[in-house]
């Protein structure tokens, strides 16, 4: 039988002066049997970094990353349903940004491993062309 995921539970007091985002934030985080709490920690820490100020762009929400090929770690979309921010945490593969960018106005890459800086230099400047990609 498969390993169901562990729910976290996380209350986030967010008062960031340089970007005047300011609220409280009661997040539920499904932990994947195989995710670490390191990962399970900077999906936490992305959303921190990225929530916006207020809804009306749309909120930030936690995708399926992890269970769902065609979804990122977190998501904005717009009332609209339009994909205005993809976020993932890890190192993603090539093919997996690239497709990324041509869905949301903005891609956002979380690499937090020893490798990471290797990882993102051999794989920086054929991403570039989407233009949309930052890590």
């Amino acid at each position: 039988m498969a390993q169901k995921a562990t729910v976290c539970k996380a209350a986030v007091q967010l008062a960031d002066v340089d970007r005047a985002v300011y609220g409280d934030h009661l997040l539920t985080l499904a932990r994947h049997p195989s995710e670490t709490d390191e990962r399970m920690m900077i999906r936490l820490l992305a959303f921190t970094l990225n929530v916006p100020a207020d809804d009306h762009a749309g909120t930030l929400d936690f995708a399926k990353g992890m269970w769902e090929p065609e979804e990122p770690e977190l998501w904005q979309k717009d009332l609209t349903g339009h994909l205005l921010h993809w976020i993932e945490v890890g190192q993603p593969e090539e093919r997996r940004l690239v497709k990324a960018s041509g869905r949301a106005d903005r891609v956002s890459v979380y690499a937090f491993s020893q490798g990471a800086p290797a990882w993102w230099a051999g794989l920086s400047t054929r991403v570039a062309r989407a233009g949309n990609v930052d890590a």
